[in-house]
């Protein structure tokens, strides 16, 4: 019988996004056949308790999966540091770990795609992270699948072998930075990754992703991606720790399985610069930016 990768789901305060997101994962080809740990971080204060307390009654109902374990922390852990013990957990135990968080909606597919390709790229050292969402590219030609440089969070997948190299520390990660690197690392500045950086060495925020990107980059790792998302993310609604109110994200997720996968591991450079297309475009005209601000505090609607 093969053995499929377990799933960890970060969850906290959200219990209308956690139970859609199960929802959809259960109705994966894959879910009967999966180990789903679900971790529950604690509230950070008595306003939250009543939350908290809602998704993990819910957690109690869960079904349609080969097991299910509920994590439940007593204190507050955080998302950066919640991610990075049960990731840890899970590599250790299983060698590799398939990530959600409790604001993604899946294909049927996302576990197959997730479990096809870690299978496939398990011995590639190069491959260090399989991403499941990809931007709203206009007139999308790329194959099915390709290689990138950028890690994404909105469901991933990796191995033990990929994670002993991630490296929490920011000062070591930021002194392997030279001003080619940081042009390279930002897709040639048209994405804020080296601000996030700057932003977590300031305090600004405690994003363990961007940490993990850098961590890939640094040792010329690269990622899988599908051409059409496979994951939708929800908590773009106000109500998540590190949402925005947006759409400029929004994707119409693939309902059909993942077959072809790139034969040489090395980054697509067709890919790269649709990638960079997007990103130098992405947040239109400054009437659609102003807009977006207005609906974002309520003066529109």
């Amino acid at each position: 019988m093969q053995s499929f990768a377990p799933i960890a789901l970060f969850v906290y305060n959200r219990p209308k996004h956690t139970e859609r997101t199960l929802k959809f994962l259960r109705q994966n080809e894959l879910a009967a056949e999966s180990r789903l740990f679900v971790f529950s971080d604690g509230p950070k204060s008595e306003a939250e308790e009543e939350n908290v307390r809602e998704v993990r009654e819910l957690l109690k109902h869960i079904d349609g999966f080969r097991s299910v374990e509920v994590i439940e922390r007593k204190s507050n852990m955080g998302l950066a540091e919640s991610v990075i013990a049960g990731v840890s957990r899970l590599v250790k135990d299983y060698k590799q770990v398939i990530v959600f968080e409790d604001d993604l909606v899946t294909s049927p597919y996302t576990l197959t795609y997730f479990n096809d390709a870690l299978t496939r790229y398990r011995d590639q050292e190069r491959v260090m992270h399989i991403g499941a969402y990809m931007y709203p590219l206009k007139e999308n030609t790329l194959p099915e699948t390709f290689f990138y440089r950028a890690a994404t969070s909105w469901g991933w997948a990796t191995w033990d072998r990929a994670w002993q190299h991630f490296e929490p520390n920011i000062d070591v990660l930021m002194r392997q930075f030279d001003a080619r690197k940081r042009a390279e690392f930002s897709i040639e500045h048209q994405m804020n990754f080296w601000k996030q950086m700057k932003d977590f060495k300031r305090g600004k925020n405690n994003s363990w992703a961007i940490r993990w990107y850098a961590s890939v980059f640094l040792r010329g790792g690269l990622t899988l991606n599908p051409s059409q998302s496979l994951v939708n993310n929800i908590g773009h609604d106000g109500s998540g720790v590190h949402s925005g109110i947006n759409d400029i994200y929004n994707v119409i997720i693939n309902p059909r399985r993942v077959r072809v996968f790139p034969e040489v591991v090395e980054e697509s450079v067709v890919a790269y610069e649709v990638i960079k297309g997007f990103l130098s475009t992405r947040k239109g005209s400054f009437v659609d930016r102003l807009k977006r601000y207005l609906k974002g505090i309520g003066l529109l609607k």
